[in-house]
């Protein structure tokens, strides 16, 4: 008999009056309004405009979306395309499904098409909104528990997840909490980035890659836990090794740019307040120019004077 444990919601669905809102799609917006709140403050922090980070994040957004229903569909294409199905629910992302994998990657295309634009680089700016994405993974998870999904094996543990529904073969009973586990990992490596930005004064992407092989680290342990369908490759589930072959390339990636570009970037925005500071100095030394030149001119006029004064005098005398 379970003591305690976390009780799933009857419903997918909030309503807003008669408006309806799926807590998976909710989760999912409040993460991305959390990841340009914080992503903004970091990029001013850093000498860039307020307003940057939200504007790319235009681009950005919609592209990561797509990315990452791209990859859950293509993945796991047999919950679509296999006898029975109904492919046009491969569309239907409300009702969850978002791959990370393939979000980060075409999000990061988007992001660098808003980059580009704004002429500003793509490593100043994922470094920015690093530990924001992390947060905007850390409450998306909590979509998966809307939906009843994603769980770890069956557990009597007090913090177990009750699944209640029967659908997609469901049995219901208290499993682990992997969605719970999963986003209070990526919380953790969000403040992780964070401490290693402030301490090392990461830049060049290298707060992002750090971002990027903590989360993996943590998806590792947390996917092998998990027992709903997945594609197996040499007895590890695909998300599994798509974990760590990204981690590898995420710590080559730092030791590599710490090699090649050491420090951080001196201005991540041009034309922002650090042009405005510089142009702000040339001001001040054309005005100082210009009243040494005045002060210059008054004292020779001031001596020519003299001068006159003193011929005009000889003059007389003679």
């Amino acid at each position: 008999m379970e003591l305690a444990y976390i009780p799933s919601p009857s419903s997918g669905v909030l309503y807003l009056g008669p408006v309806p809102l799926r807590g998976y799609a909710f989760c999912i917006i409040i993460g991305v309004f959390v990841a340009v709140w914080l992503g903004n403050k970091r990029w001013i922090a850093r000498g860039g405009r307020a307003g940057t980070v939200a504007d790319i994040a235009v681009w950005a957004v919609p592209f990561g979306l797509i990315g990452g229903r791209l990859y859950h569909v293509i993945t796991d294409y047999q919950l679509y395309f296999s006898e029975g199905r109904d492919w046009v629910d491969a569309f239907k992302i409300w009702e969850g499904g978002l791959g990370i994998w393939g979000a980060i990657a075409l999000g990061a295309l988007g992001a660098w098409i808003g980059c580009r634009r704004r002429g500003i680089p793509l490593p100043a700016y994922a470094d920015a909104i690093a530990p924001g994405i992390a947060l905007a993974q850390a409450i998306g998870r909590w979509g998966n528990w809307f939906n009843q999904e994603l769980y770890g094996r069956a557990t009597d543990l007090p913090w177990a997840v009750e699944i209640t529904s029967s659908a997609d073969g469901r049995e219901p009973g208290t499993y682990h909490p992997t969605f719970l586990y999963e986003s209070l990992w990526c919380v953790g490596v969000a403040l992780l980035v964070i401490w290693a930005d402030r301490r090392f004064q990461l830049g060049h992407g290298r707060a992002f890659a750090l971002y990027v092989a903590g989360y993996c680290a943590g998806r590792f342990w947390i996917e092998y836990m998990r027992v709903d369908e997945a594609h197996h490759i040499l007895g590890l589930r695909l998300n599994n090794w798509t974990a760590l072959l990204v981690f590898l390339l995420a710590v080559l990636y730092i030791v590599l740019s710490v090699r090649k570009r050491p420090g951080r970037e001196d201005v991540v925005e041009p034309g922002a307040s650090g042009g405005e500071v510089a142009s702000g100095g040339e001001a001040d030394g054309a005005e100082g120019d210009s009243a040494e030149g005045v002060e210059k001119d008054e004292a020779e006029s001031s001596d020519a004077a003299e001068d006159a004064k003193d011929g005009a005098g000889s003059a007389k005398k003679s």
